[in-house]
C-alpha cells in the first residue's frame, strides 16, 4: 500500500528513538521510500548508521554535510514528501513544531512540507512533562493545524488528553498510517461533535453475579477511532470492555449499567451533531440488587429474579433530537431482520440504522469482523460484504458523512 510513497521519518532526541528503527523497517517493507531526518540530539540515542542501513539512504541531520559541505534543502525535502512521521517527538520538538522555531533540519522540513501533506506525530517524554499544561497546549495547537497526534491513552489519569508519555508502539503507528493511505486523507468530520455508545451494560443481581451479553465493544470503539481520525470531537460512552482507545482525543465516559449509560447520553443529548448507538444495552435490570451473595444452599430450588425495564436510550435521544442532529442506531437480529430494523427506525426516530444478523457467519458479537446493511428512513439500503470491524467503521462513517453531512 505504500509502494512508491515518499515518507520522511523524523527522529528527535528521546530514549524512545530506539523504537523508530522498527517503524522504519515496517515502512520500508511496505514499499515506501524512507528518508530519515534526525535532530542533533537524536544521534545520541540511535546512530545514523543504523537508520541508513535500514532505509538504504544517508541520514540527514544538519543543514550542511560534514564531509562535503553539501547543502541539504529542507524546501526540496518538504516538497518531496508524501507524508511526514515524527517519532519520537520530544516536548522540545513538539513546542518548536507548534510555534515554528526553525532551528534544526527536522523543524524546517516540517515547515516546508507542502499543503495537505499528512503529518503524524508520536509524542514521547516523561509523564509529568506530558501532563504539563504547556505540552498539552502545544499538542492542541498541532491538532488544530490538522496534524495527527498518535499516543497511547492512559486509563489511570482523569484527563482524556493526557497520555502516559511513552511513545506509541511502532506497529500501531504503522497501522494508523496504513489506514490513512488506504482510505485517503479525509477530515470530513472536523468541527463535528460525535457521540458514540459501545460495549455491553451489566445489571447486578448480587455482589458477584450480573446480567449482561456477549458484546466486546469492538465495533463501537472502531467507529470512535474512525470518527476521531477524520477530525471529529468524539465522546465515547462505554460499558465495561477490555479495549482501550488509541486516539487520546477521544473522551471516554466509562459506565457499567444501562441507567448510567442513559444518564451519560442524556447529558450529551443537546450537544452532538451525530450520535451512533452501537452499544448492546440491557433492556431490563433486577428489581432488587442483593447486598450479599446468594448462597446455593440457602436459595430456593427454582429462584426467581424479578426484572424492571431500563430507560430506552435510543428512544429518549430520538424524542429529544433536533432537526440538525443525526441519530444512527444498530440492530442485531436473529430473524425478520429487515422488518425489525425498519420498525426500529420509525419507533425510535433514527435517521438510519446499521443492521447485522447473527445468521451471518463472522458477524455480531465477539468477532473481529462484521457484515452490515445500512438502511435509511425511506427504506433505502446499502449492503456491505464481510469485513474487518475497522473497515466496517470506515463504511459507516463514509455513509453518514456522504448522506447527511456533505454540502
Amino acid at each position: 500500500m505504500l509502494k512508491g510513497k515518499n515518507i520522511i521519518l523524523g527522529i528527535s532526541g528521546g530514549i524512545a528513538a530506539f523504537k523508530t528503527a522498527s517503524l522504519a523497517r515496517l515502512l520500508v517493507k511496505a514499499g515506501a521510500n524512507v528518508q530519515v531526518v534526525m535532530t542533533p540530539n537524536a544521534r545520541e540515542f540511535i546512530t545514523p548508521v543504523t537508520m541508513s542501513a535500514i532505509t538504504g539512504r544517508p541520514v540527514i541531520s544538519d543543514f550542511f554535510s560534514a564531509n562535503s559541505g553539501e547543502w541539504h534543502s529542507h524546501v526540496d525535502l518538504g516538497l518531496w514528501a508524501d507524508a511526514l512521521v515524527i517519532a519520537p517527538a520530544t516536548a522540545s520538538t513538539i513546542a518548536k513544531l507548534a510555534i515554528g522555531v526553525a532551528d534544526n533540519m527536522l523543524i524546517t522540513t516540517y515547515l516546508s512540507s507542502k499543503k495537505g501533506t499528512p503529518i503524524y506525530i508520536a509524542p514521547a517524554m516523561d509523564l509529568d512533562m506530558m501532563a504539563h499544561p504547556s505540552t498539552q497546549h502545544n499538542l492542541d495547537l498541532l491538532r488544530s493545524y490538522g496534524n495527527y497526534i498518535i499516543e497511547p491513552r492512559s486509563g489511570e489519569l482523569a484527563s482524556h488528553l493526557v497520555g502516559k508519555g511513552r511513545m506509541e508502539e511502532p506497529e500501531n503507528i504503522f497501522d494508523f498510517i496504513m489506514r490513512d493511505v488506504r482510505y485517503g486523507i479525509r477530515r470530513d468530520l472536523k468541527g463535528k461533535k460525535v457521540l458514540i455508545t459501545a460495549g455491553p451494560t451489566i445489571e447486578k443481581i448480587d455482589p458477584v453475579r450480573y446480567i449482561s451479553n456477549f458484546s466486546s465493544g469492538r465495533m463501537g470503539y472502531e467507529i470512535a477511532e474512525e470518527a476521531a481520525r477524520r477530525g471529529a470531537e468524539v465522546t465515547l460512552v462505554s460499558g465495561p470492555v477490555n479495549i482501550k482507545v488509541k486516539n487520546a482525543v477521544i473522551r471516554v465516559v466509562d459506565v457499567q449499567t444501562a441507567e448510567e449509560m442513559f444518564a451519560a447520553c442524556n447529558a450529551e443529548s443537546a450537544d452532538y451533531d451525530v450520535a451512533i448507538l452501537a452499544a448492546a444495552v440491557a433492556d431490563y435490570r433486577p428489581t432488587e440488587v442483593l447486598e450479599k451473595k446468594i448462597k446455593r444452599e440457602a436459595s430456593e430450588e427454582h429462584p426467581v429474579v424479578r426484572l424492571t425495564k431500563n430507560h430506552d436510550i435510543a428512544l429518549a435521544l430520538g424524542e429529544s433530537k433536533s432537526a440538525d442532529q443525526i441519530l444512527v442506531g444498530f440492530a442485531l437480529e436473529t430473524d425478520n431482520e429487515r422488518k425489525n430494523a425498519i420498525d426500529k427506525i420509525q419507533r425510535k426516530n433514527f435517521d438510519a440504522i446499521v443492521l447485522n444478523s447473527l445468521a451471518d457467519k463472522g458477524a455480531g458479537f465477539a468477532t473481529v469482523t462484521n457484515k452490515v446493511t445500512i438502511i435509511d428512513r425511506k427504506g433505502e439500503e446499502k449492503a456491505y460484504e464481510l469485513k474487518s470491524k475497522s473497515d466496517v467503521a470506515n463504511d459507516i462513517i463514509d455513509y453518514i458523512s456522504n448522506k447527511f453531512l456533505s454540502d
